[in-house]
This record gives C-alpha cells, structure tokens and sequence, in this order.
C-alpha cells in the first residue's frame, strides 16, 4: 500500500521547485513563454502583457498546489481500490 501522506509530501516538495524554476525562467527570459506555446503546445499566442509579478506567483503556486494535490490524491485512492 502507498503511503498517501509521504507521497503527497515528497510530490508536492517537486511541484513547488518546478513551479518556482518555471516562474523564474519566464520571469528572466520572457520569450520562453511563447516558445513554449509553439513547440510543446503546438499553439501561437499573441501575448503583449506581462503577468510576472508577485501576486501572479503566489496565486499561481497556490492553484498549481491544489490541482497537484487532488491529482496525487486521486492517483493514490486509485492506487489503494484497484487490486492486483
């Protein structure tokens, strides 16, 4: 059985140093954002604001965190239903 709590720590540890790594990045080499549109996402944005400021981050890192959280959650209820 997986331990849910050490699982969700250990995920949610990952999720804020990616979120913090990306936020930095953009935040330091602004075309990154719609670089990453066109390649990995296949998308073009015309973008022409920047969003980069503190509230934007620390909104952000709490919805990424809840949305992680009840992915991770939902992943180890599944984990723990389904038998083998």
């Amino acid at each position: 059985m997986i331990n849910t709590k050490h699982l969700l720590k250990v995920s949610l540890s990952w999720i804020n140093l990616t979120y913090l790594i990306c936020f930095i990045a953009v935040a330091v080499y602004p075309p990154l954002r719609s670089q990453f549109m066109l390649y990995a996402l296949h998308e073009q944005l015309n973008i022409g604001v920047s969003v980069l400021t503190v509230q934007t981050f620390i909104f952000g890192l709490i919805w990424w965190n809840i949305i992680a959280t009840l992915g991770i959650y939902l992943f180890c209820l599944l984990y723990n239903k389904i038998k083998q």
